[in-house]
């Protein structure tokens, strides 16, 4: 059974603002998805009407196979949602906050103090327990936001760009938390602007622009389409117009006094590369790629759409 399902789903807000235009998608139980699009994109309505926030226009979804137009409470509680916005209440205990949140889906309180120790903990909350939300960083109320909305045990769980403003080192433990818990069978829905974080996540991504999916599959296939792969070499000289001449075939450009990009398009071999170095006599102390291979291809499919 498909974790999500959506048929031809559009949304006209009453400005005039067609968010949706059709959207078709179908995310399988214990997936790790992501969805990706640029501000404005409709990544936020299509959360929205996934988790019962929004209205639809049109169209139809299911939510662990429940229909939101006839089982709307039953879809709710399949589903735990992290906002982008911070929307907790500040000034109550971080414990308190995760408690209280399982009242709403009826998880004895019991229950709850057992769940809320279990999320804490493992996304190194415990010990702050007994502060004040608003006491807490950013990173660690995104963290909050996140233990709060697996307090019900969802089996789907909605993340809407959960790192904004965490640091790398907070970043790569969230990202360890999420892992465990879709090896666990909980299927993810992320948003997210950092494009090595999707590439890093997902298993299957879909990139929306203008209210359509214009891309969507696993994240290697999306990136085999990609028609130009950037490169960077740190030389052992300063970079001359002489240098770049050598490379002109590539479309070399210098990012700095030694560090020279080329632009290898899908039909030649990165020893191509290498031979116009030997041909120059350029000699390379290091290789890498100099863009997230993922944000290359996002980036050239928003500009088609």
């Amino acid at each position: 059974m498909n974790a999500i399902s959506i048929k031809n789903l559009k949304k006209t807000y009453a400005t005039g603002v067609h968010a949706l235009k059709g959207v078709s998608l179908e995310i399988p139980s214990g997936d790790f998805f992501g969805l990706l699009g640029p501000n404005g994109a409709g990544k936020t309505t299509l959360i929205g009407i996934i988790s019962g926030l929004v209205n639809k226009t049109s169209g139809n979804v299911s939510v662990a196979g429940f229909d939101i137009d006839k089982n709307p409470e039953n879809g709710r509680m399949t589903i735990g949602v992290v906002p982008q916005e911070f929307n907790l209440s500040i000034f109550e205990k971080v414990f308190d906050i995760v408690v209280d949140q399982a009242g709403y889906y009826g998880v004895p309180r019991k229950k709850a103090f057992v769940s809320a120790e279990k999320y804490l903990r493992a996304l190194g909350l415990w010990e702050k327990r007994d502060q004040k939300a608003i006491a807490l960083s950013g990173g660690m109320k995104r963290r909050l936001m996140i233990a709060r909305a697996l307090i019900h045990e969802p089996q789907i769980l909605i993340l809407d760009e959960p790192t904004a403003g965490v640091d790398v080192e907070l970043r790569r433990g969230m990202w360890d938390f999420l892992t465990k818990l879709n090896s666990e069978g909980v299927t993810i829905i992320l948003t997210t602007h950092y494009l090595e974080e999707a590439e890093r996540l997902a298993k299957q991504l879909a990139i929306i622009d203008h209210g359509e999916i214009i891309e969507k599959g696993s994240v290697k296939e999306l990136v085999k389409k990609l028609d130009i792969q950037p490169f960077a070499f740190d030389l052992e000289k300063r970079i001359t117009a002489e240098t770049l001449s050598h490379l002109r075939e590539f479309d070399a450009r210098a990012l700095d006094e030694d560090t020279i990009e080329v632009r290898l398009p899908k039909n030649r071999s990165v020893n191509d590369v290498f031979h116009a170095f030997d041909r120059g006599e350029i000699r390379v102390k290091n290789m890498r790629t100099s863009a997230n291979r993922l944000e290359e291809l996002f980036l050239n499919l928003t500009k088609k759409s």
